[in-house]
């Protein structure tokens, strides 16, 4: 049996915030007791609180006030002797840093948050610090590496009765299957998900966990309109609580659905849509993935193959810049698709 979905990372004077507060709520929350904190001489507590601004500036999509604010809860964090509250904010801009495609960073944040977290004795952010090294790993295609981590922290999860943890872990699970070809696991584990999320009143994780379930009912099953339904309740819950990145990879995936199901003209319009969001809040990995749908829609709206195999070569660079291992297959794939034998991204 799984608790109530809680959010550790609202701490302090902040434990009132619920795991399904609106972002613009915690912000304005957390903004208040930080000040109220600096002003008393508070490091700790300055530290705690100045971690929900930063993850809620990050989950807004606001890059730079994100890395300000996890940067000054670490410093506080040090200058109060507080170990745990170090990690907490070291997880924050490793987690930051993988949303803006800077891996090798994330990897080094992700694996300092780890260490001093088993160091200050916190369990919580030592599981979610390699919870995010699992998850970096996993969007960089490197399945054989972190899937066992995924599965040992499944398996704690569960142990602790961690529904949001629980949710995540079988999500990212989920994710490597779907992306192996093995759907029919892929949904049984999105369903679960999907499942205990709704008992412990998890929305963030019950969105995600509908966006796996409608990819896999339009890759499997062709059932586009169940698909686009599935997004419609997550994207409900995406604006509800003002979740900028989860829309946009909402609106990439409902892109894929039709852009699947053949309805080109409104596959390319939600691509356009998620590329603009995803350049709003400078995530490169959303941005290129968007890139490729585009063209591959443009493609088949009888968009010149020359131009075509130009941009696909260009987002086969950049996908491998920004560290994603299986960008040339991807790329490949799309070659294929569209039928264009050109070397140019192989």
């Amino acid at each position: 049996m799984y608790g109530k979905a809680s959010a550790p990372e609202y701490q302090g004077a902040l434990t009132t915030l619920s795991v399904n507060s609106s972002l613009v709520d915690v912000l304005a929350a957390g903004t208040e007791q930080l000040e109220a904190a600096e002003r008393s001489g508070q490091r700790g507590e300055a530290a705690r609180s100045g971690l929900a601004v930063a993850e809620a500036h990050r989950r807004l999509g606001q890059v730079r006030q994100a890395d300000q604010a996890w940067k000054a809860s670490y410093r506080a964090a040090r200058e109060a002797g507080d170990t745990a509250a170090m990690a907490w904010a070291l997880w924050s801009g490793g987690t930051l840093a993988r949303q803006r495609g800077a891996f090798p960073l994330a990897w080094r944040l992700l694996g300092l948050a780890a260490e001093l977290g088993e160091r200050g004795d916190d369990i919580v952010v030592r599981g979610y610090s390699l919870a995010g090294l699992a998850e970096t790993g996993r969007i960089q295609g490197d399945y054989e590496a972190v899937a066992r981590l995924h599965e040992q922290l499944l398996a704690e999860a569960r142990k602790r009765g961690e529904a949001r943890h629980t949710v995540w872990a079988l999500e990212g699970i989920a994710q490597i299957h779907r992306n192996t070809g093995s759907y029919d696991t892929a949904y049984a584990m999105f369903e679960e998900a999907a499942e205990i999320a709704a008992g412990a009143d998890d929305r963030r994780g019950h969105a995600w966990a509908l966006r796996g379930l409608a990819d896999i009912v339009s890759v499997r099953d062709q059932d586009t309109e169940r698909a686009l339904g599935l997004l419609s309740e997550a994207e409900e819950t995406c604006r509800a609580m003002n979740l900028s990145s989860a829309l946009a990879y909402n609106h990439k995936m409902r892109g894929n659905v039709l852009y699947r199901a053949g309805r080109y003209p409104e596959a390319r319009d939600l691509y356009e849509q998620a590329l603009a969001e995803f350049h709003a809040m400078s995530e490169p990995r959303g941005e290129a993935l968007s890139r490729l749908g585009l063209a591959k829609s443009l493609a088949r709206l009888g968009r010149d193959r020359s131009e075509t195999a130009t941009e696909l070569a260009d987002l086969a660079k950049t996908l491998e810049r920004i560290g994603l291992r299986h960008a040339r297959e991807m790329v490949a794939r799309a070659h294929d698709e569209l039928g264009i034998t050109t070397e140019v991204g192989r």
